[in-house]
């Protein structure tokens, strides 16, 4: 009742267009007094509002920072699936692209609560909001015209970590770069090659990237026999070979199924060639792929089976005498 009353009596300094103050009403109160009642509307009740409005920024950070983490952490949990990556890749890759995740939804909160309590403690000032407003939307086509491919880096880094089109650690193709993935962020993807280059590559700038780490790989061998051997016995021999290292406990979790020797895949002038394939776990399709090739060699030289060898036919022609030299060779 009482605080009823001293709205109704309260000065004109204590309302206007951004709204009445209690602190101004209840000093106007307890002093009689307009212009201390005006002061302490300066002096406390504005700074007072303004500094209420932070903490509240402060505390839905937290809350909403919270409740990222929560999700986070769901994210990374999952079951490794029989026959695709191996378990340590798998949950490297997810904790990597949950923590990116993470860090993009923190920013964005961030930058969303510090907009709302830079704007609220303007309007807490007394200052109009709406042209600051259309303002900031201007600025922000601007900007965004301005920087069409830092935002195309963005977006694009956005899409590619949830979509998990490749990660940490693993083997990639982009363009003409090949090598490992070192880093992924949301505008740059860092890759190292085999001679140890590293190449920054702008996200925005990927059209295309071949992966080679994803669910399997395969080991593909062309062996080359020379033209003589019997194609029988080589299908054979490859076969036994690659079911004896697929049989092998050091290989078993490397090589995911029974190796396939598909045949003939090729006829060249020296040699012929046949193909065995091997399907791996992901980056294990190289030295699977090396310690077969020992064993076949290994394999051959005990069998007798005969490497191809480069053969060149050369045509000699003897030079012409002196006597003929002026006289043209009809070939």
């Amino acid at each position: 009742m009482l605080a009823a009353q001293t709205l109704l009596e309260m000065p004109r300094t204590c309302t206007g267009a951004d709204g009445d103050s209690w602190t101004c009403a209840i000093v106007y109160d307890w002093t009689g007094n307009e212009e201390l009642a005006h002061a302490a509307r300066w002096l406390i009740g504005k700074p007072l509002a303004i500094l209420v409005l932070v903490l509240l920024g402060f505390l839905a950070r937290w809350v909403l920072h919270r409740l990222i983490d929560r999700l986070v952490a769901k994210a990374q949990k999952g079951a490794f699936a029989e026959g695709q990556e191996r378990p340590d890749v798998s949950r490297h890759r997810r904790v990597q692209r949950a923590l990116t995740m993470a860090g993009l939804l923190k920013s964005i909160v961030t930058v969303v609560v510090l907009a709302i309590v830079v704007f609220m403690g303007i309007s807490e000032l007394g200052y109009n909001i709406a042209p600051l407003i259309a303002s900031a939307g201007v600025v922000g086509v601007a900007l965004g015209f301005g920087a069409q491919s830092l935002v195309k880096d963005y977006l694009s880094g956005i899409f590619m970590i949830f979509e998990d089109q490749f990660g940490v650690g693993d083997s990639v193709t982009v363009g003409e770069i090949s090598g490992t993935v070192e880093g992924v962020s949301l505008r740059v993807t860092r890759i190292r090659d085999v001679d140890g280059t590293v190449w920054y590559i702008r996200n925005g700038e990927i059209l295309s990237v071949g992966n080679q780490s994803q669910n399997w790989a395969r080991s593909v061998l062309d062996v080359s026999v020379g033209y003589d051997e019997d194609l029988t016995r080589v299908r054979q021999i490859l076969g036994e070979v690659a079911r004896k290292l697929w049989r092998e406990p050091e290989y078993r979790d490397l090589v995911l199924e029974e190796p396939e020797v598909w045949g003939v895949q090729s006829l060249s002038p020296e040699a012929v060639v046949v193909r065995v394939v091997l399907k791996t776990r992901p980056l294990e399709q190289w030295s699977v792929a090396r310690e077969m090739r020992e064993r076949i060699k290994d394999r051959f030289d005990a069998e007798g089976i005969r490497m191809p060898q480069t053969q060149r036919v050369l045509w000699h022609r003897d030079r012409p005498k002196a006597a003929d030299a002026a006289t043209p060779t009809v070939e």
